[in-house]
């Protein structure tokens, strides 16, 4: 997955990375030339006491570190760009395909996932391109290169390179093969521990009203002690890698001065070889270190980029049609023809059978008990979801057969969970129409009961923080009907969007509302009577089933399930 994931996203930089592999290997040629250089100057010089040579040649040897530098920056420069271009490109690929998701992946693979997907994972892959790019490109070079260099000077001690690099590998295989499991698990306990805190930041009035603070407390610390003890395992044999290197580095060069001080004596090799040799064998080991930084990497961003993978794999439920239908063949009206809806996997249906029709200027509420499933046939509308079997008609049009964007333009949603989005009143009231003058929206916000509040925080500027908290979940409510006012779309979906009002600002909102929306077909769902008693239809749904569907008046006399509520909501008038 990993080697996939750096073909894909690392094509656009093709040429830069060959500038990069060119000036990685001139720096790295470069620098194994100064040793050879340095072995002149010892024997050619300092034994033979020639001084003009020791300055000629360590004017070279200054002349080409001082290129070597320049190459090196270079290298880091276009590396850093590289890793940073291809970590932006990632996170892109991720968020486009994260937010064409339906609610039935998002619920899979869970939003604390996603995030950390989005964040940590890529980190984790843009970290080992960054070592790559800056550090191991010129691995290859320095060993191959170094590995004939040091023949060179003395072919008689090669033994030792061919002893020490395999002992290097083996340690080095073996404790990767303990890593990657550790890391992976590393991964799934970070989401935990995301999960977790999103859901502790997002209820912390709950948690503070029934004074859960301990109890919070505790499973926190449950999933920060699992990820805390997987990080040390995986940092205990991190740490253990890096001390093992050093140990074979210097042993190794300690049998290098061993052995080469033997063949100095019996005059088969010279001191500045030695030196040479030492110094081409400490950078052919330093090389294979430095590529033990992207061996401890590679583990944790294979993991990551399988969990990277899995994302871009994932395929919507909600697919675009291969030829989309751009128009309405009758324009605002809606169609549930027999739909029955279950989720993946699920024993029983949520919907079964539900057969509704209604054109513009009518209005036609939802009615049910708690989990009858108003809110997934209210998505079914919406196409988050698809339907199980049946069809969904949006003017005249199966909204499997339409147009995406047509169909999310012509729909004006306010969900059950009214959600905003930090910024300000305008711009949340402007999510839906971008052009919309301020004239659009007071009047929205004067239909939608919230004028008022909007002018006493301070206008249309007013900031709203990030998913509304600095409002009522009322006013909060009052804001998404303004935002779904604003669009002007053919139909409109009230999802409960009337729970958190009051019974007064409830009927002054459906009086204003009902001459705005005049020519547009709506639909309401509701747990209240009061709001969709002059509805032109209402459908009534029990366990997931149609029992009933007329005005209030007829349901009253022919739908049990419906009288039953209606009784039990004067009931709870009466006794108020």
């Amino acid at each position: 997955m990993l080697i996939v994931l750096l073909r894909q996203y690392l094509r656009p930089y093709r040429r830069l990375l060959v500038v990069l592999i060119v000036l990685q290997a001139v720096q790295a040629i470069l620098n194994l030339y100064l040793p050879n250089l340095n072995a002149r100057v010892i024997d050619d010089g300092v034994l033979k006491g020639n001084t003009h040579l020791i300055w000629g040649l360590g004017g070279q040897m200054l002349a080409i570190a001082l290129v070597q530098a320049g190459f090196a920056v270079a290298a880091v420069f276009l590396g850093a760009r590289v890793a940073m271009g291809f970590g932006r490109d990632v996170r892109k690929a991720l968020f486009a395909r994260s937010i064409r998701f339906s609610a039935r992946e998002v619920n899979q693979l869970t939003a604390p996932s996603l995030i950390t997907r989005l964040t940590n994972d890529v980190q984790q892959v843009q970290l080992l391109v960054v070592m790559c790019c800056t550090m191991v490109l010129a691995a290859p070079v320095t060993i191959v290169g170094g590995v004939i260099m040091a023949l060179r000077q003395n072919a008689r001690m090669s033994w030792l390179l061919g002893a020490s690099a395999p002992i290097l590998a083996i340690c080095l295989g073996l404790l990767i093969s303990r890593l990657i499991p550790q890391f992976r698990m590393m991964q799934e306990r970070l989401d935990g521990v995301n999960q977790v805190l999103r859901e502790q930041i997002s209820g912390i009035r709950v948690v503070r009203a029934f004074v859960r603070e301990p109890h919070e407390t505790r499973r926190f610390g449950r999933v920060n002690d699992n990820l805390t003890h997987t990080s040390l395992v995986a940092g205990r044999l991190m740490a253990g890698m890096f001390p093992l290197v050093m140990l074979i580095i210097n042993g190794s060069n300690s049998a290098v001065v061993w052995f080469g001080a033997d063949l100095i004596a019996h005059r088969s090799m010279t001191v500045g070889s030695l030196i040479a040799f030492l110094t081409y064998f400490t950078l052919i080991l330093m090389a294979i270190m430095m590529s033990t930084f992207v061996v401890v990497m590679a583990p944790r961003a294979v993991v990551s980029s399988e969990r990277i993978k899995e994302v871009l794999d994932t395929e919507t439920s909600v697919t675009p049609p291969s030829n989309p239908i751009r128009q309405f063949r009758t324009p605002g009206t809606l169609e549930l023809r027999e739909v029955s809806f279950g989720y993946p996997g699920a024993d029983a249906l949520v919907l079964e059978g539900i057969s509704v029709a209604a054109g513009p200027g009518q209005t036609t509420a939802v009615v049910g008990s708690t989990g009858s499933g108003k809110t997934s046939l209210v998505n079914l509308v919406a196409r988050l979801f698809d339907v199980t079997s049946g069809a969904v008609l949006l003017g005249g049009v199966d909204v499997r057969e339409l147009d995406p964007d047509l169909l999310w333009h012509r729909i004006g949603l306010v969900p059950q969970r009214p959600h905003l989005f930090s910024g300000t009143v305008a711009s949340n009231l402007r999510y839906g129409r971008p052009d919309a003058p301020d004239d659009d929206l007071w009047i929205a916000l004067e239909i939608a009961q919230a004028a008022d509040f909007v002018l006493a925080m301070g206008g249309l500027d007013a900031p709203i923080t990030q998913g509304g908290t600095n409002v009522s979940g009322g006013q909060r409510q009052r804001l998404s009907i303004a935002r779904a006012l604003v669009r002007r779309p053919d139909i409109y979906i009230f999802d409960d969007s009337f729970s958190a009002l009051d019974l007064q600002t409830d009927a002054r909102l459906r009086a204003a509302l009902a001459p705005y929306t005049a020519d547009a077909t709506t639909l309401v769902v509701a747990q209240r009577v009061s709001t969709i008693v002059n509805a032109d239809q209402i459908l009534v749904l029990e366990g997931g089933r149609q029992v009933g569907l007329g005005t209030h008046e007829s349901l009253r006399q022919t739908c049990p399930t419906y009288a039953e509520i209606v009784a039990s909501q004067m009931a709870s008038a009466d006794a108020a």
